[in-house]
């Protein structure tokens, strides 16, 4: 972990800003994953995306940030994440990670889901529900008093009773003004002191878990990054605001998979 410098906290009239954009930054999640379907190249995904982002009259929070290419990072099969829209055709099977992140009056809103497209292997159900639920398993860990590496290690602590492993070379992070703010959020527990969480912190949760080996590669493209065995990955993201009660999803959208229909104990 790099070393730690203070973690903002948002304001009230902030807060309400990213819950615009969280808002916005969901639905065109949302909209974006209906569109997805075999036969669509992913440069047409990101093209219909980008449609929605200026629907919206916002930015994306990713287009040229480090020079990235893409509006959105669609990511498929053993690609983790930050993938690139380009000619690759979506098929029957696959499944298809889409990140989306924009900017609204200054206020970022990032989220992300993995769609299944067509009829996918049981391997590959057990993983997004595991996958999603881990996700929900952190999300309960955001309160005020809570050790932040006690979330972090919530992760890695639940896939791995399924066998499946965290990419411990990415993480989540805090989100604002800046898409990536202190403090980094790791889906493994770090070791050391761990900052205490506090209302007004905002944090982009974001499990990305393999059903191989945790281990990565960055493709040719300098950004795409892959399994490094091949194997299927899953990410799924929200942003989470912590309050004096319970967190507040600011990206909120209905569940995609609920782990007790896969026979997979659910939270709690």
């Amino acid at each position: 972990m790099a070393k730690r410098s203070k973690i903002p906290i948002k304001t009230k009239q902030e807060i309400a800003m990213m819950r615009e954009a969280g808002k916005v930054a969901s639905d065109v999640l949302q909209r974006t994953a209906k569109f997805i379907a075999a036969g669509k190249t992913t440069r047409e995904v990101d093209e219909y995306a980008l449609s929605l982002i200026e629907e919206h009259k916002v930015k994306s929070a990713f287009y040229k940030y480090r020079d990235f290419p893409g509006y959105t990072c669609i990511s498929m099969n053993e690609e983790v994440v930050h993938g690139i829209g380009g000619d690759r055709v979506i098929q029957d099977g696959d499944l298809v990670k889409l990140d989306v992140g924009v900017k609204r009056q200054g206020w970022i809103g990032d989220n992300a889901l993995t769609v299944p497209v067509g009829k996918i292997n049981g391997e590959q159900k057990r993983l997004l529900a595991v996958t999603e639920e881990s996700l929900f398993v952190a999300i309960s860990h955001a309160r005020v008093g809570a050790a932040l590496y006690d979330l972090c290690g919530s992760v890695e602590d639940y896939v791995s009773k399924f066998g499946f492993t965290v990419v411990r070379d990415l993480v989540g992070h805090g989100v604002g003004r800046q898409l990536h703010e202190e403090p980094q959020v790791p889906n493994y527990h770090p070791g050391g002191k761990s900052p205490i969480l506090k209302a007004g912190m905002i944090l982009a949760i974001e499990p990305m878990i393999n059903a191989g080996v945790g281990t990565v590669d960055w493709l040719d493209d300098g950004w795409t990054v892959s399994t490094s065995d091949r194997r299927p990955s899953s990410h799924f993201e929200h942003t989470v605001l912590v309050t004096n009660g319970d967190p507040e999803i600011l990206t909120w959208r209905p569940r995609t998979a609920l782990p007790e229909q896969l026979g997979i104990p659910p939270l709690g």
